[in-house]
């Protein structure tokens, strides 16, 4: 199977001289980040989608999409439970809401008849992930989850290599996630997925399941077998502050200046991460000044908080190792505050390896050849990298879930939610293994 990027499916839909067809109708629930970046496909796309509803309870957030939209006020909600009283307003929902909400709020679309594009992780338990799934296959209705990465041409080219058999059967497979320092401080020391409690997943769970999803999906067919995990806060707690340290960078810090985590330097003027920085000013202004940030981050922001005294309580390192049932294994490593962002992957297997950072845009494959120098010869793979997030994966996603809605032939990055659940399953044994310091069979 090939992956479709935009241009082969405009020309598959050329040569197929297909009738057109109506853009599916999509409602977004929870009006953040993820959801309205999968939304706005219908901006360049409005014979394939358009956006008819929205469910936010900010009335600032709904009042957004209404007016991008330009939505009736009456298909604008404030709770799920408003919604789904009424006739069915679409045909899909793009829900990007909370972790701790996924499933709860999943599961009444799916009673109302909507097929839906859910962001990652699927649940913040074994027990809400397996009641999805039930329900989904009950109703008969479509779930497909937001692993972008999957869509991200790097990594569907050397799916595309295991499954020709390039580099034989793949014995070995390491994997890394180097969270950037600016990064983890944001969302995982000041931000709301900081505490298991308050995002409701582990920062495993949280940022990483893309990274487990890779690797059980490289292993498509083979079942994880046992995992074991180890890790914890080693650095972002108070005993690490430096001397002298406020607890706020612009109210009481002599660091401000000077530290690479000053929410001074970072969100004002280095502009970072400003989607999640200043939600909580909104209300104030829907363009608040620098003074109005000022005073936020000096008072009540938590993101002017210093990174050593938070109540951050998630990990900031974290190993992984998974055994499958034909005793390939593999390993992951979530490495916070590294200076470089970067996805690593090292695929070692009967024939050869495949080695490869998402961010260069290539990948390298060796096979094996004793008359080439050092033993072995390499051939050097490009693939396009675009701007967005994920390595191009975000739009293509949502070009794929709309195919699989309308019936039409899949990427090769699509599976069912019952395939999509067993990366989340290995995430949930590896939290369970770290607490509990053994091995978790599934």
């Amino acid at each position: 199977m090939k992956l479709m990027d935009e241009t082969d499916k405009k020309q598959a839909g050329a040569d197929n001289a297909l009738p057109k067809m109506k853009p599916l109708r999509a409602v977004i629930i929870g009006a953040g980040h993820r959801s309205m970046l999968y939304a706005s496909y219908s901006q360049s796309h409005t014979d394939e989608l358009l956006i008819v509803g929205v469910v936010e309870p900010d009335d600032v957030r709904r009042q957004i999409v209404i007016d991008t939209y330009k939505l009736p006020p009456e298909h604008a909600y404030a709770s799920i439970e408003q919604l789904v009283a009424g006739p069915r307003l679409a045909d899909i929902a793009f829900n990007g809401t909370m972790d701790h909400l996924h499933v709860q709020t999943t599961l009444p679309l799916l009673e109302a008849g909507y097929d839906v594009l859910l962001e990652k992780p699927i649940g913040v338990s074994e027990q809400e992930v397996r009641e999805l799934l039930e329900a989904a296959n009950r109703l008969e209705r479509k779930v497909m989850i937001c692993h972008e990465l999957r869509y991200a041409p790097f990594y569907a080219a050397i799916r595309e290599r295991l499954l020709k058999g390039t580099i034989g059967q793949v014995i070995n497979m390491q994997f890394a996630e180097n969270v950037s320092y600016h990064h983890i401080a944001s969302a995982y020391v000041r931000g709301k997925w900081n505490s298991a409690k308050h995002g409701g997943s582990s920062m495993l769970m949280a940022k990483c399941c893309h990274d487990l999803d890779l690797m059980v999906w490289m292993k498509a067919g083979i079942q994880p077998k046992r995992v074991s995990s180890m890790g914890g806060r080693m650095y972002f707690r108070e005993e690490q502050k430096p001397e002298g340290a406020g607890t706020r960078c612009l109210l009481d810090c002599p660091h401000v200046d000077s530290c690479s985590y000053s929410a001074k330097e970072m969100y004002l003027e280095r502009n970072l991460w400003g989607a999640y920085v200043w939600h909580g000013i909104e209300h104030v202004s829907m363009n608040p000044t620098r003074e109005q940030k000022l005073e936020s981050l000096r008072t009540d922001n938590p993101y002017g908080r210093c990174v050593w005294v938070s109540d951050n309580d998630v990990v900031d390192h974290q190993a992984v190792v998974v055994e499958f049932a034909d005793g390939c294994t593999g390993t992951f490593s979530l490495n916070g505050n590294t200076a470089k962002p970067c996805r690593r992957l090292h695929l070692v297997g009967t024939l050869g390896e495949i080695e490869g950072n998402l961010e260069d845009g290539s990948f390298t494959i060796r096979h094996f050849e004793l008359s080439a120098p050092h033993g072995y010869r390499e051939e050097q793979v490009q693939v396009d990298v675009t701007d967005n997030m994920h390595g191009g994966g975000d739009m293509r996603l949502v070009s794929d879930f709309l195919r699989v809605i309308r019936g039409e032939q899949p990427s090769i990055s699509t599976t069912t939610l019952a395939d999509s659940v067993n990366g989340h399953f290995v995430g949930f044994a590896a939290d369970r293994s770290r607490t509990e310091q053994k091995w978790v069979h599934l």
